[in-house]
C-alpha cells in the first residue's frame, strides 16, 4: 500500500495502474487531493473553485463501478481539474473575469463531458488570466509559481500549471492562444501539448480568439499528455471546426528518436535567446543524436511578422467574442483586456486583411519546411521565467512582447501542434522549457519525442521544494 504522503506526484499512467489493480481507491486518492488543496492553495491560488462534494461523489461512484469490474477508461477514478474557461454544468465558470462570476452553465463543455464519461473526478476549476489574455484581472488573485514566488507562473493557464506542478491535481486542461499552455509548463517544469487546431473541440469554451484558441493537456510527462489527449480529442458535432477522430494508442508509441529527422535553424534558435536556453537546447540535440535521430538544418520562415501581428490578430477576434459586454460594461474589465479589445475594434479591415495574408504566408512556408523533417526544435521562450518586475516592464514594450512570444504565437497562427517539456534548470533552480513542433496531426510523433527525452532524463520528475 502506498502512503498518502507519496500519492500526489504520481504520473497519470502510474496512478491509473494502481487504481485499476485495486492497490489504491479513487476515494482515498480524492480525499488526499482535497486535503492537499485545502492546505496549500490558500498560498498558491491555483483554484478558482474547488468542487469538493462533486469530487467525492464522483470518486465514490468510480469506486463502486470499479469494484464491479466496470472500468470506463484508464482515467477512471483519477482526480483532475480544468481551466475556468471550460463550461461545467452547475459549477461557476468565470474565465478569470469578475463580470462572469455569477455565470453557471447549464451544460458541460465537450472536453468536460469526455472527461466525465471517462470516469475522471473533477476537483475544481483553475484560475486564469482575464478572458485568457495576458494579465490577471486586478481584483482576482494571481497563481503563485511553486518553484519561486517571485517569478512568473506563466500566461493564462497559470492556475492549471501551478496546480499540476504542486501536486494539487494529477493533470489539468489548459488553453493556448499565443503560448498559454507552453509558457506555464516551461515556468513550472511540466509537459504540455498544444494540439493541432481543431483536434480538441472548443464547444463550451470561452473564446479569446477563435482561430487561435487551442485546448490541450498540462501534465507531468509526455506519456501522460498523450494519455489525456487520447480522451479529449476527436470530432464533435457541436464544433464544426473540429477534426475527424484519430486513434492515439499510448502503448503503440515508441519512446525513441530512431529514424526521426529533427529540423534545426541555428540562426532562429539564437535570435535574442539567452545562453542558458541555448545550452539547454544543445543538450536536447545531443539526446536526439544519441537516440538514433538525425539533426537536419532547415531555414525557418520569418516569425517576426506573425509574432508582431499577433496582438492585432487576436484583438479583432477578441472584440467579436466580447461584443455582448464590451464596450457596454467596459468599466468591469481590467486594463490589459480592455486595451486588447480597443485595439481590435480600431483596426481597419484592410489592415486586418494584411495580418491574415501574413498568417497564410507563414503557414504555407512552415508546411513546406515540415515536408522534409518530422519535427522542429525550439525554445518556449528566449529566457527563463521572468520576475514579476521584469514582466511588468514587458507590458510597456511592444518589441519585448514580440520577443517573448516569437517561439509560441506563430504556431497558434498556423495551427501546428507543439509539445513543451522540461529541458533543464537555471543556476537559481528555475525550470527551463523547450518545445518540438510537428506537421498538422503530428501529436503522436510529438509525444514520442517527449517520451524519448524523458526516458533518459529526470527533469520532468523534479519537484518544487517545500511542498
Amino acid at each position: 500500500m502506498i502512503g498518502s504522503s507519496d500519492l500526489h506526484y504520481l504520473e497519470l499512467h502510474e496512478l491509473s495502474l494502481l487504481i485499476r489493480t485495486g492497490k489504491l481507491s479513487p476515494v482515498e486518492v480524492t480525499e488526499a487531493q482535497l486535503a492537499r488543496i485545502e492546505r496549500l492553495d490558500g498560498t498558491l491560488h491555483a483554484f478558482a473553485t474547488v468542487t469538493a462534494q462533486l469530487a467525492l461523489d464522483q470518486a465514490r461512484e468510480a469506486e463502486r463501478e470499479l469494484s464491479r469490474g466496470e472500468c470506463r477508461s484508464p482515467l477512471h477514478g483519477i482526480p483532475l481539474a480544468v481551466k475556468d474557461l471550460l463550461h461545467t454544468a452547475g459549477v461557476p465558470t468565470a474565465a478569470g473575469m469578475p463580470i462572469h462570476q455569477a455565470f453557471i452553465p447549464q451544460e458541460d463543455a465537450t472536453v468536460v463531458t469526455r472527461l466525465r464519461e471517462a470516469g475522471s473526478v473533477l476537483l475544481g476549476k483553475l484560475q486564469m488570466t482575464e478572458g485568457a489574455f495576458a494579465i490577471h484581472h486586478p481584483d482576482l488573485p494571481t497563481p503563485i509559481n511553486p518553484w519561486h514566488p517571485g517569478h512568473w507562473a506563466g500566461a493564462s493557464s497559470s492556475g492549471s500549471a501551478v496546480a499540476t506542478a504542486a501536486g494539487l491535481c494529477y493533470a489539468s486542461i489548459g488553453s493556448d492562444t499565443g503560448g498559454s499552455i507552453r509558457f506555464p509548463c516551461a515556468a513550472n517544469g511540466l509537459t504540455g501539448l498544444k494540439p493541432t487546431w481543431g483536434r480538441v473541440s472548443r464547444h463550451g469554451c470561452f473564446e479569446l480568439a477563435a482561430s487561435l484558441d487551442h485546448i490541450g493537456p498540462i501534465t507531468r510527462s509526455a506519456r501522460d499528455a498523450l494519455f489525456l489527449l487520447s480522451t479529449i480529442a476527436g470530432h464533435d458535432p457541436k464544433d464544426p471546426t473540429s477534426l475527424p477522430s484519430v486513434c492515439l494508442e499510448v502503448p503503440g508509441i515508441e519512446d525513441s528518436f530512431r529514424g526521426l529527422r529533427v529540423g534545426i535553424d541555428e540562426a532562429w534558435l539564437s535570435d535574442g535567446v539567452d545562453p542558458v536556453i541555448q545550452q539547454a537546447l544543445e543538450r536536447i540535440m545531443a539526446i536526439v543524436r544519441d537516440g538514433g535521430g538525425t539533426l537536419q538544418r532547415v531555414c525557418m520562415p520569418d516569425t517576426r511578422a506573425v509574432s508582431g501581428n499577433w496582438e492585432a490578430h487576436c484583438g479583432v477576434q477578441t472584440a467579436v467574442a466580447h461584443a455582448a459586454t464590451y464596450p457596454q460594461r467596459a468599466a468591469l474589465y481590467g486594463p490589459a483586456l480592455s486595451r486588447l479589445i480597443d485595439g481590435g475594434r480600431a483596426l481597419s479591415g484592410m489592415d486586418y486583411q494584411r495580418v491574415l495574408l501574413d498568417a497564410q504566408r507563414f503557414s504555407g512556408e512552415l508546411d513546406y519546411v515540415l515536408n522534409d523533417v518530422d519535427l522542429l526544435l525550439a525554445p518556449v521562450q528566449p529566457y527563463a521565467a521572468p520576475t514579476h518586475e521584469q514582466l511588468a516592464s514587458l507590458a510597456l514594450d511592444p518589441e519585448a512582447n514580440r520577443r517573448l512570444i516569437q517561439f509560441t504565437a506563430p504556431f497558434n497562427v498556423s495551427g501546428h501542434p507543439c509539445i513543451s517539456l522540461p529541458c533543464g534548470f537555471t543556476d537559481d533552480g528555475l525550470p527551463i522549457g523547450c518545445q518540438f513542433i510537428a506537421g498538422r496531426g503530428g501529436e503522436a510523433v510529438l509525444c514520442r519525442a517527449g517520451m524519448a527525452v524523458q526516458k533518459v532524463t529526470d527533469w520532468h520528475r523534479r519537484r518544487p521544494a517545500g511542498l
